[in-house]
C-alpha cells in the first residue's frame, strides 16, 4: 500500500518550526529563573525559594514569570504537535485510512469519516480535518500518548497536514472513498441585458 508522508519541504519547515518551539522553551525557562530569582541547581532551590517569599512577590515579578510558565507548558505541547506533523504516514486501505505519527497507530474505517473541513482555505497551504463518526483514541495504547492527541486534535478530529507530499492525490483518494466528493458551485449566471434581447 501507497504511504503519504512529508515532503522534503514539509520537513524543513517542521524542523525549523521545532527548533524555534525549543529555543521558546529554552528562553521561557531561562527568564523564569531571572524573573523570580530562583536557583535550579538542586542543593540550592530550597534556600532561592525561602529568599523570594521573603522579599515578597510583587506584580512585576508574578505577571512575567506566569506567563514564562504558560510557555513552559506549552512550548512542548507545541514540540509534540510538530513531532506528530514530522513523522506521519497515512496509508489507504481497503478498509479504511491508516494514520502513524509520534506513539500513534489508528485505522479509520471509510464509512467512519463523517465530514472533511478545509482550514485556512484561503492560505498558500492549506490544511484539512477529518471529522469522524467514533473516537479513534481508544486505538491509542498509551495513556499518555492518548491524551496529547486528544488534547491537540480533539477526540474525533484527524488532521491532514498541508506539507504532506501528493497531498492532492492522497485527498482526492480520501474524498472518494468516505464518499464526501468536492462539491463545486454553479457559476453564477449572468444577466441579460436589453441589448443581448434585442
Amino acid at each position: 500500500m501507497k504511504q503519504y508522508q512529508l515532503s522534503s519541504d514539509g520537513r524543513r519547515n517542521a524542523w525549523l518550526l521545532l527548533v524555534g518551539a525549543a529555543l521558546i522553551l529554552m528562553f521561557s525557562i531561562w527568564t523564569f529563573q531571572s524573573t523570580l530569582g530562583i536557583s535550579y541547581v538542586p542543593g540550592d532551590i530550597g534556600a532561592s525559594l525561602g529568599t523570594m517569599w521573603s522579599e515578597g512577590l510583587t506584580v512585576n515579578r508574578t505577571v512575567p514569570a506566569l506567563f514564562m510558565l504558560v510557555l513552559m507548558i506549552a512550548a512542548p505541547l507545541t514540540m509534540w504537535n510538530i513531532s506528530m506533523e514530522l513523522i506521519c504516514r497515512y496509508e489507504l486501505t481497503e478498509d479504511g485510512l491508516r494514520y502513524q505519527a509520534v506513539g500513534v497507530d489508528i485505522s479509520i474505517p471509510w464509512d467512519g469519516i463523517a465530514e472533511i473541513r478545509t482550514v485556512d482555505a484561503d492560505s498558500d497551504e492549506p490544511s484539512d480535518e477529518l471529522v469522524l463518526t467514533n473516537a479513534p483514541t481508544s486505538q491509542i495504547s498509551n495513556p499518555v500518548f492518548r491524551l496529547l492527541f486528544r488534547q491537540s486534535y480533539g477526540a474525533k478530529v484527524l488532521p491532514v497536514y498541508p506539507g504532506v507530499q501528493e497531498r492532492a492525490e492522497l485527498m482526492t483518494e480520501i474524498r472518494r472513498r468516505s464518499g464526501h466528493p468536492v462539491i463545486t458551485a454553479p457559476l453564477p449566471t449572468e444577466p441579460v441585458t436589453e441589448q443581448q434581447q434585442s
